[in-house]
């Protein structure tokens, strides 16, 4: 009998597949397990670090980690990866970027920010923005944005500057790199999701 000819049997072989991560088995262990693994992957990429001597806010591979952390596994276990990140972080796990840990002062809003931005694009990605890169793109911005309006934000009232002096120390010397990192997590994206569908 078909599975489709069974309510009850198709909502149970047939899952709903609304990020990348759901097409992994299992489900309480997986989930861990991508928490874990996206925590992981942007504490590593944050280790790709390059100091400026006019901000204290370094250009590191976070950016990119966050965007494909929160896409890949959607908004629940995207914030939950990135909250990870900064709790253990903040505890001491040095993998803040340049090896850092415990409180960073002027640079910890863009660890909140990171949360933020999981949310918004693994939400965005469970809507199938992630499925074209012409729909990606904007997710990824979005999540941009909430990494630079936390971070920036967050850079004035630490520093005990005015938004201006704040813009051009968090965000004019990073931003077209991070466009380069937007376009390259909305490229590779959907191209996995084309992969996945032709194996199918």
């Amino acid at each position: 009998m078909s599975n489709y000819a069974n309510p009850v049997l198709s909502s149970r072989t047939l899952p709903s597949v609304r990020v990348l991560g759901d097409t992994l088995p299992g489900e309480r262990v997986r989930d861990l397990l991508l928490v874990i693994a996206g925590a992981g992957l942007v504490g590593l990429l944050a280790q790709v670090s390059i100091h400026l001597s006019f901000t204290p806010v370094p250009i590191t591979g976070q950016t990119l980690g966050v965007l494909l952390t929160g896409t890949a596994l959607g908004w629940r276990r995207g914030a939950a990866a990135l909250t990870l990140y900064a709790v253990a972080g903040v505890l001491g796990m040095p993998w803040f970027a340049n090896g850092q840990s415990g409180y960073v002062g002027a640079n910890f809003g863009y660890v909140l920010g990171f949360i933020a931005a999981a949310t918004v694009c693994g939400s965005l990605a469970e809507q199938r923005a992630d499925r074209r890169v012409i729909s990606a793109i904007p997710a990824m911005i979005v999540g941009e944005f909430m990494m630079y309006l936390i971070g920036v934000l967050w850079l004035k009232v630490d520093l005990h500057v005015d938004i201006g002096a704040a813009i051009a120390l968090g965000f004019t010397p990073f931003w077209i790199g991070d466009a380069i990192k937007c376009a390259l997590a909305a490229a590779l994206l959907p191209g996995v999701w084309k992969l996945l569908d032709r194996r199918r």
